[in-house]
Order: C-alpha cells, then sequence, then structure tokens
C-alpha cells in the first residue's frame, strides 16, 4: 500500500529574485548618471557665471580660431577681456596659447600675441606658447613654461562655459588657476548658443575625468 500525499516542487527563488532586483539596479544606475551629468552642467554654468579675477602671475588666454594671423570673433572677445585684466593691474603678462593648423601660416598663440602687441601691451609682457592642438595639451606646455619661469598662478580667460573645464586642467597641471570669461563673444550671444556649449562642456569634463584626455567634440571647431 503506497502512501499518497503532496508532492514536494522546488522553487525557483534565485532567479525570482534576481528578476525583481535587476529593475532595480538599471533604474538606481539611470538615476545615477543623471545626477551626475546634470550636477556636471550646473557646475558648468554656475562658473561661467562668475569672475574669480584676483592678482596672479600671468594671465592665460586659450587659443582659438585665427584666419592668416587675425583672431576669429570668438579669440578677439577673449583677447579684448584679457587686455582689459592686463590693464587693470591683475597680473604683469600675458600668455597666449594654442597651435597652428595644417597648412596656416600663423599658430594661434601668435596671432593672439600680434593682437595685443598691437593694440599697446609691450612684447615683453606677452608669451606666445604655441603648443599644444587641444586645451589639455596647452595646459601641459603652459604648465611646464610655468615651472621653468617660478609662474604658479593663473587667470584663465576663455569663454564662459569652457570655465570649468579649464580651470579643472590648469590645476592639474599644477598652476593656481582662477577664470575669468570672456563674456561678450559669439558663444554667449544666444540662449540657444550657450546651450549647446554647456552641453558640449559638460560631456568634455566628464570625458576628461574618465580618460584624462581633451576629446575631439569639446576641443576643436570654435570660431
Amino acid at each position: 500500500m503506497t502512501r499518497s500525499g503532496p508532492v514536494a516542487t522546488r522553487t525557483h527563488s534565485r532567479p525570482r529574485a534576481a528578476l525583481t532586483w535587476a529593475p532595480r539596479v538599471v533604474v538606481g544606475a539611470l538615476v545615477i548618471g543623471l545626477l551626475l551629468v546634470g550636477g556636471t552642467a550646473f557646475r558648468v554654468w554656475e562658473l561661467g557665471r562668475v569672475d574669480e579675477r584676483t592678482p596672479t602671475d600671468l594671465i592665460l588666454v586659450l587659443g582659438a580660431a585665427q584666419y592668416d594671423g587675425r583672431p576669429s570673433p570668438v579669440l578677439e572677445a577673449r583677447l579684448e577681456h584679457a587686455l582689459t585684466l592686463y590693464q587693470q593691474g591683475v597680473a604683469p603678462r600675458i600668455v597666449t596659447v594654442g597651435g597652428a593648423a595644417r597648412g596656416d601660416q600663423f599658430s594661434e598663440a601668435e596671432a593672439g600675441d600680434r593682437w595685443l602687441t598691437e593694440h599697446g601691451v609691450p612684447n615683453r609682457d606677452v608669451l606666445p606658447v604655441d603648443e599644444g592642438r587641444d586645451t589639455l595639451g596647452s595646459f601641459e606646455a603652459v604648465g611646464s613654461v610655468a615651472q621653468q619661469r617660478g609662474w604658479t598662478s593663473a587667470v584663465i580667460v576663455s569663454d564662459p562655459w569652457h570655465s570649468l573645464r579649464s580651470r579643472t586642467m590648469a590645476r592639474d597641471v599644477g598652476l593656481d588657476a582662477t577664470t575669468s570669461p570672456a563674456k561678450g563673444g559669439p558663444v554667449s550671444q544666444t540662449r540657444r548658443t550657450q546651450f549647446f556649449y554647456i552641453v558640449r562642456e559638460t560631456a568634455g569634463l566628464l570625458y576628461y575625468h574618465l580618460a584624462h584626455a581633451s576629446s575631439d567634440f569639446s576641443d576643436p571647431g570654435l570660431q
């Protein structure tokens, strides 16, 4: 005689638990990603609105496009702002940076040097550093020059939304850096343009933190 009774069945608790937790992990990762991107974008926007100018060893003008030695509107706006800082006594010298594109006769640094001397800055107070094909390369070159000459501090002149990434890179090469953005250039003219550059600089800064390199989508193409 056989004994009848309930038949035991196996439950798949582990797979079911995994299925329950998987969506939570995905949602959590998305939330963290959004907070990281949103927080970075806010910091890009926030610092772009601040002028941190203080007395420093040098005024550092980041390069932008030039045409046969003539600064583009973006670069000219930066140079005009740097000239104002120099005239106000923020620093005793101006360093211009930026290499030359293939086929160009002048580098961005040389175009900036020419413009500044034509507008009254003595040659002895302008130093072009025409090394570097992107922001990081320029900062590495300037960091080396500054170390050789005993300069430790700089106020960076660039576009507002470039301020945070520039300051981060400058500090990483050993400069005690602050920022004084040029707010009169084309990059700041419309809300649409501002939004585009904030998004671009947010991506560029995140990429820099991940790869410690400049990104192709954040450096070239400034006119």
